[in-house]
């Protein structure tokens, strides 16, 4: 589902890892480019992900501070 905020398009995403969700999202531009702003953390349903990967995308198209999520990834 591609998500229009403040003139810009970004898409977030849902990936299952385990028994767990992360989540994810991209900013789409306008030349069919799209820059993905990374892996956000693990939450325990799809739609906890879902609602964090929008959140995070619209602070990031604010130049607001991100949220943190519940369980952070470890590199």
């Amino acid at each position: 589902m591609i998500i229009y905020h403040g003139g810009a398009a970004f898409e977030p995403n849902v990936m299952r890892n385990g028994k767990a969700f992360v989540a994810t999202a991209s900013i789409l531009e306008e030349d069919g480019h799209s820059t993905s702003l990374g892996k956000w953390g693990f939450f325990a349903s799809e739609d906890c992900a879902m609602q964090f990967a929008i959140r995070s995308a619209t602070a990031f198209l604010e130049g607001d501070e991100l949220p943190v999520p519940p369980i952070g990834l470890s590199a």
